[in-house]
């Protein structure tokens, strides 16, 4: 990929496209993570004497909508840099235009949602093109968004010299690691609650690694597989012959996997119910399997210990509602003190548990794009990785 290294941005206008879709409640940002994983790229560029354009997208929405605004993501952001102003201009708009004609070097100004453009996320060419008059220069550093093949991130980058903010950089080089250079063993711990939101990258993984530790609700769409008793846990009924091939793929790979031993198990999702431990091939109706046991706990650090590549996706259970948050946090402790291990933490939850134990500096990488993260690790690239070589 071109990177920063290869722009000369004194005196430019520089677009830049970042992931700020972060949690706002009440009109405030409630975690920062990405917005200060996005520093180094925009001090660098303020320092070589450009002035700059932000671009991000927040949330899902379907249209302009108040709630999705960038308003509080501006304000968060000019306690770390100087300078921002928010426009509360759709980027593809002639205000918007108008706006960004006046800066000068060491201003920063963040646009409004692109997900309120209609065309955005069809990678609508004319889009693309208002976009494009925006700077004279395009810097990709939403990895969490280089997946999408929306206007804002491959679109404009087909229109102007386009580069790979640090961030970009930081993260293909940690994931292609992954893929293409592992020390052994290689530890994969995967959970979230569907086998076939990671059927790519478990087909892409298998060949690689050592050992695949599999956690959360996909856990029992394989237990089932297996003839298990999984009382009203979650289970893709759908999957279970996948499930059975992926597990005889693993077998004939020689790749050890781990399922749970046992669960912690309640008959409603709440916090403070009250809770059981069962087997995890043993759980009766009404209860469903929401944690990993303290057996399984037992049996995945056991599982983990001398690995020296280690790469976690997704919770252990239902991890946003306590006492359900357990095996999650231990995972993310037992990951985190493994000593001589190249280990990379990917995934909403997963980076959420890593933030909450304090823990993120003991991890190799953590990554800021879940999705993008399991899309790079099954094809190897990405649209907006493509777009930049």
């Amino acid at each position: 990929m071109r990177t920063l290294k290869d722009l000369e941005a004194r005196g430019k206008r520089v677009l830049v496209r970042v992931d700020y879709n972060v949690p706002i409640q009440g009109g405030a940002v409630q975690d920062e993570t990405r917005i200060q994983e996005s520093l180094p790229t925009l001090r660098h560029l303020l320092d070589q004497g450009a002035s700059l354009v932000l671009l991000s997208h927040l949330g899902r929405p379907k249209g302009p909508d108040p709630k999705h605004s960038l308003a509080p993501v501006a304000e968060a952001l000019a306690k770390h840099l100087p300078g921002v102003r928010f426009l509360p201009f759709s980027p593809g708009s002639e205000e918007a235009q108008a706006a960004v004609q006046g800066l000068v070097p060491g201003e920063v100004a963040l646009l409004e949602n692109v997900r309120f453009e209609p065309g955005e996320e069809k990678d609508d060419p004319e889009l693309a093109a208002r976009y494009a008059r925006l700077g004279e220069a395009f810097v990709l550093d939403a990895f969490g968004s280089a997946h999408r093949a929306h206007a804002s991130v491959v679109g404009v980058a087909r229109l102007l010299p386009s580069f790979a903010g640090f961030l970009m950089e930081k993260e293909v080089r940690a994931l292609s690691r992954l893929l293409h250079d592992p020390e052994r063993p290689y530890a994969v711990v995967l959970g979230g609650a569907k086998v076939s939101d990671k059927i790519g990258v478990l087909e892409s993984l298998l060949p690689r690694v050592d050992r695949l530790l599999v956690g959360g609700a996909m856990a029992f769409t394989f237990l089932k597989a297996l003839g298990g008793e999984v009382g009203r846990s979650l289970v893709e009924e759908d999957r279970l012959d996948l499930a059975r091939d992926l597990l005889r793929r693993a077998e004939s790979l020689g790749v050890k996997v781990y399922l749970p031993l046992d669960v912690v198990a309640a008959e409603r999702v709440e916090p403070g119910v009250e809770t059981r431990v069962f087997p995890a091939d043993a759980i009766p109706v009404p209860y469903m399997g929401l944690d990993i046991g303290p057996r399984t706990q037992e049996a995945f650090a056991a599982a983990l210990q001398g690995a020296k590549t280690v790469f976690w996706n997704g919770p252990m259970g239902v991890f946003e509602v306590p006492p359900f948050d357990g095996g999650t946090l231990f995972v993310g402790r037992t990951i985190a003190a493994l000593e001589g291990a190249f280990t990379v933490v990917g995934g909403g939850d997963s980076v959420a548990a890593v933030n909450r134990l304090g823990l993120k500096e003991r991890f190799g990488h953590v990554s800021t794009g879940g999705g993008a993260s399991l899309e790079y690790l099954e094809k190897g690239t990405l649209p907006g990785i493509e777009v930049l070589k």
